[in-house]
């Protein structure tokens, strides 16, 4: 067995160019011994445990879908408002939501305190995201992650 104290994870933080996003995050899991690269489920493990904090006045990503993942959030403290395809709704200590894939979403942070939470999601290999407000893709190449926004094409382009 592995153990690990939250205090000795490393917090790693990602800001946009003009500061609309904005978060940290402790990767329980990958402290734990997850490899994220790996396609060996026993070293990829089956679910990845972050603990995510967004600044006060920021949103955590824009708003996305996934095309395989679930998530599950764990409100530690704070208040942010979770974006969904039903409009917003404030969260708070204690409560719990989750979001299946396709199903769009964003976590802001109205406050001016910190808003903390859990993130448990699965792994799927191969997920990739959409972003309906600017209609582009993420999805894995061959150098990693991709932000792709393509055009529109008949179905059997390039098939035949």
């Amino acid at each position: 067995m592995k153990v690990v104290n939250l205090k000795d994870i490393e917090e790693l933080g990602w800001k946009s160019p003009k500061g609309k996003y904005h978060s940290f995050g402790q990767q329980v899991s990958e402290a734990l011994g997850r490899d994220p690269n790996s396609l060996d489920l026993a070293k990829r493990h089956p679910f990845d445990l972050e603990i995510a904090r967004i600044p006060a006045g920021v949103s955590m990503c824009p708003l996305h879908s996934h095309s395989a993942q679930w998530e599950l959030y764990l409100v530690i403290s704070g208040r942010g408002i979770v974006r969904d395809d039903t409009g917003k709704q404030e969260v708070t200590a204690g409560d719990a939501f989750i979001f299946q894939p396709g199903e769009a979403h964003q976590i802001s942070n109205p406050g001016d305190e910190d808003f903390k939470y859990y993130v448990i999601a699965d792994n799927p290999i191969g997920d990739s995201c959409y972003y309906p407000d600017s209609k582009k893709w993420s999805v894995s190449g061959d150098e990693g992650r991709m932000i792709v926004k393509g055009q529109k094409t008949d179905y059997f382009d390039g098939e035949e």
